[in-house]
């Protein structure tokens, strides 16, 4: 379907020379060679005379124009087109330009000598014309001469990342997503808060060991489900189900006496839900395809660190209180969740009746 509107839109371009403002598109092709990157960048003149204050768009048609224009052109592009392989910024050579006169165009050749060899990942930003709300740029990645990645890009997304199918991939899928994991679980509340909720009646780190074991399982079989599209629950029901899961975990505590302790048991069933929870994020961070299993791996094994640590600071710290006082340790497990209850309550009652006041 994006090739169909790719073809649709250089079509509608060859067919306007004459319109008074071209169709708002630039035109990026990214080449990627066992040997380096190179990129061709077709920009109408018209947006070029804008920003640059020419009254007559044509003039950058003219070859001499162009020349005494050279400079400024560079410095304008430069700072709004960039390119960064494997998080390193690359600086650009620029080729003279080639006058498309029946497009209204000029195409650019940049080079990037100080890259001799594929990437594992690659970032490019490109905002050409901010001054046209409605101007987008059309952004083909080539690996070997193949076509393998389209995509557009416009004022409300302007960069888009790609991991290439070379031996350096994994490395950079890595790099990528196990700090998005860490990230993830500790900006989470609600993840950390039926965390803290499991945690609140303390016991042996046998046991608490199980209770997480029991969550990262289960979580990390939806997340995997979800990501792979086998199974993808919308989000308006497993975020008010996270919430409900958090106010279950509080009425366990209180509820529970000195009967057989079945928090295991509620991470692993309430893990199900948390999994779909964290495919929803994942998925929103634009998942190299050639590198599916690493991104779903690593950004899983970054959720497990968090979570980690986390569950070190939380059970240590409940630990000390309660061989210092056990009332004080009883104390704070019934507010605590008393305070579980109340929250996962109030992230119900937004998700449900609020959903656009979801954080």
């Amino acid at each position: 379907m994006q090739r169909v509107l790719f073809l649709w839109v250089l079509l509608l371009t060859l067919a306007l020379p004459a319109a008074a403002h071209p169709v708002p598109f630039s035109f990026l092709d990214v080449q990627l060679t066992s040997s380096g990157i190179g990129a061709s960048l077709v920009i109408h003149d018209f947006d070029l005379a804008h920003d640059l204050g020419v009254h007559d768009a044509d003039r950058f048609l003219d070859a001499g124009f162009l020349a005494d224009q050279a400079v400024s052109i560079r410095t304008l592009l430069t700072a709004r087109l960039q390119i960064v392989a494997d998080g390193r910024l690359l600086a650009s050579e620029w080729g003279d330009p080639e006058v498309l006169r029946d497009q209204q165009s000029l195409r650019f050749t940049l080079r990037y000598p100080s890259v001799t060899s594929t990437p594992g990942r690659l970032a490019i930003q490109a905002s050409m014309f901010p001054y046209d709300p409605a101007h987008e740029t059309f952004v083909n990645v080539y690996e070997n001469g193949e076509l393998t990645r389209q995509v557009i890009l416009d004022r409300a997304k302007s960069n888009v990342e790609y991991f290439t199918g070379s031996s350096q991939t994994a490395a950079a899928v890595v790099r990528r997503f196990v700090p998005e994991g860490i990230r993830h679980i500790l900006i989470g509340p609600d993840h950390i808060l039926f965390l803290v909720g499991l945690l609140l009646l303390g016991g042996r780190p046998r046991r608490l060991l199980m209770v997480v074991t029991s969550f990262t399982v289960a979580h990390s079989i939806t997340l995997s489900l979800a990501v792979l599209g086998i199974l993808n629950p919308p989000s308006s029901i497993i975020e008010p189900a996270i919430a409900l899961s958090i106010v279950f975990v509080g009425f366990d505590n209180l509820l529970v006496k000195e009967g057989r302790d079945v928090r295991a048991w509620i991470a692993f069933a309430f893990g199900f839900i948390h999994g779909f929870g964290f495919a929803n994020v994942l998925r929103e961070m634009d998942l190299p395809r050639r590198a599916l299993g690493w991104s779903l791996f690593s950004f899983n094994f970054g959720v497990e660190i968090g979570q980690l640590f986390v569950v070190l600071i939380v059970a240590s710290s409940l630990a000390v209180i309660r061989s210092r006082s056990e009332k004080a340790g009883r104390y704070i497990a019934a507010a605590g969740s008393v305070a579980v209850i109340a929250a996962g309550a109030f992230w119900f009652i937004q998700r449900v009746f609020f959903p656009g006041g979801v954080s």
